[in-house]
């Protein structure tokens, strides 16, 4: 049993994660900022200490205290409690040269200080003690008197500040501080949702393990569509590529980050992208290859991002349907062949047991001689059992259209060579000779020509009709796929027959006669050759 993962939202984890982030960069800061407010503070609290010793050892009331022996001891007193104040110091001390308290603030309950050696040698001096009960930050300086060019050191003055006071300010300045990271942490959370609504926008709601299971299906639907799948941006960049598709392209590996246009050339796909129409079931030649396409532009709230391509490969599946065509006209024209031969034998037959015997000798003799006419240059002439078999066919299809199929006097054809195929000749004389006969259906005259010839280089077929021509500005769409003048659903025999000489590495012609009707001339080089373009 397969166990369901728990997952976050994409929200979630931005949130989570920006939090984290600033709780982490905010919880550094408050540190960082604590332990130098600390020592900020400790800082200042010795320097105001010390200074404010030294303020007061050079004030006279202090100094005549001390060379008194405790005279003046009203005013030092006075100066003390006023610099008490002004500083906030939390005790001021006046010592003599033993140590012992002479005068102090109020508050003061020592009578006794240890004075340090640099006092004594002039210098000034911080420490931390403890003084009724409570920790406190001592400044002392040494009170010196002139004598005789000579300094001497007579007494010393300390103040002491809590250093409770100077912790209360730094808890002050963290409060604050809290303050303002609470209010960035709000910001961060805001701007989180943000970010999330954003990326969710951007991914079409989808979450992150959604899109990961869209990519991986994705992948495996693309390796199993045997179809050739492309997607394009907006620029007609090709930016996804299956298996299938390079394999019908006839790329060693999947290609991206190249124009369409390079990869099939002559599809004129970005004209798909730029109109923004869907196609569906076009046949395009790509590389002498013919694929069927579909196409489908991707857009979403107007805006178009490219473009979507299937296609599948219909070059041997379309021979393959264009010989089976061919061959049921074929088939036809035997058919037809058989149908016109047992209607002169029931004619024969019948004037036979009429008695009639000169008129039944008279028609034999009459479908002999005709037979024996096109027989002998089909027979004579033409030595390929193919082109002979697709040509009897005709003729017996025309005799029953009631139009007359000449072969021409000069036709010669020797053994065709081998890439010339069944296929290839049924395509072609079939389907030229076809044309003639509903080019001729409606005229008065309905004469349809062929004429065969080996001689030189190449394959000569031309067929020749008395109808109307071709218009000139009609010549080239005669060949396009589609395109005819009789109707819906037909157009399809030239342009087979522009493909199979194109596959001979042949090309093929089109006139018109100065008396009327349409000339196609067909050139098949007899050696091999490449893939040509017909005119």
């Amino acid at each position: 049993m397969v166990k369901k993962r728990f997952h976050f939202s994409l929200q979630t984890k931005i949130m989570g994660l920006i939090a984290a982030l600033l709780i982490f960069v905010i919880g550094v800061l408050t540190v960082t900022f604590a332990v130098q407010q600390t020592k900020e503070g400790r800082k200042q609290a010795e320097q105001l200490a010390v200074q404010t010793a030294r303020t007061i050892s050079y004030m006279p009331p202090a100094k005549e205290l001390i060379v008194s022996k405790g005279g003046q001891a009203a005013e030092a007193q006075e100066v003390i409690e006023q610099m008490k104040e002004q500083t906030g110091a939390y005790a001021i001390y006046v010592l003599d040269e033993k140590g012992m308290v002479r005068t102090a603030s109020e508050n003061s309950g020592n009578k006794h200080l240890t004075r340090s050696r640099e006092i004594l040698f002039g210098g000034s001096h911080v420490s931390e003690t403890k003084t009724d009960g409570q920790r406190v930050i001592r400044g002392s300086a040494p009170i010196i008197e002139e004598q005789k060019g000579r300094s001497q050191v007579i007494g010393s003055v300390s103040v002491d500040f809590l250093q409770t006071k100077t912790e209360q300010g730094i808890k002050r300045h963290l409060r604050d501080l809290s303050f303002m990271a609470v209010l960035v942490l709000l910001l961060g959370f805001a701007g989180a949702a943000a970010l999330a609504k954003s990326i969710r926008k951007d991914t079409l709601g989808l979450e992150p393990h959604e899109i990961a299971s869209l990519y991986r299906e994705r992948n495996a639907m693309l390796r199993a569509i045997k179809e050739g799948i492309i997607a394009t941006n907006r620029e007609g960049i090709v930016t996804m590529m299956n298996v299938s598709a390079a394999e019908m392209l006839k790329l060693s590996e999947p290609v991206m980050n190249v124009p369409i246009d390079d990869v099939m050339p002559g599809a004129e796909l970005m004209s798909v992208l730029e109109q923004e129409e869907m196609q569906s079931n076009q046949e395009v030649c790509v590389n002498d290859q013919v694929f069927i396409i579909n196409t489908k532009v991707m857009t979403q709230g107007g805006q178009r991002y490219g473009i979507v391509i299937s296609f599948r490969e219909k070059t041997e599946l379309k021979k393959l349907i264009d010989t089976l065509t061919e061959v049921r006209k074929y088939s036809e024209d035997l058919r037809a062949q058989t149908h016109e031969f047992s209607n002169k034998l029931y004619a024969i037959l019948g004037l036979l047991e009429l008695g009639e015997y000169d008129e039944a000798i008279e028609l034999i003799k009459e479908e002999y001689a005709i037979q024996n006419e096109q027989h002998d240059i089909l027979f004579q002439n033409i030595h390929s059992q193919q082109v002979q078999a697709i040509l009897l066919g005709k003729m017996s299809k025309a005799s029953e259209k009631k139009v007359k199929l000449s072969i021409d006097d000069n036709s010669t054809l020797g053994p065709l060579p081998p890439h010339v195929g069944l296929s290839h000749l049924i395509t072609i004389i079939g389907n030229l000779i076809d044309n003639a006969f509903e080019a001729v259906a409606d005229q008065s005259v309905q004469e349809v020509s062929c004429f065969i010839t080996d001689i030189g280089r190449d394959i000569v077929i031309e067929v020749s009709d008395t109808g109307l021509g071709v218009p000139p500005d009609k010549m080239e769409a005669v060949f396009e796929r589609g395109y005819s003048s009789k109707g819906m659903k037909r157009g399809y025999g030239l342009a087979n027959v522009k493909e199979s000489v194109r596959e001979l590495g042949g090309w093929i012609e089109l006139t018109n006669q100065k008396s009327g009707g349409a000339v196609f001339t067909v050139f098949i080089p007899k050696e091999k050759q490449t893939k040509g373009e017909s005119i």
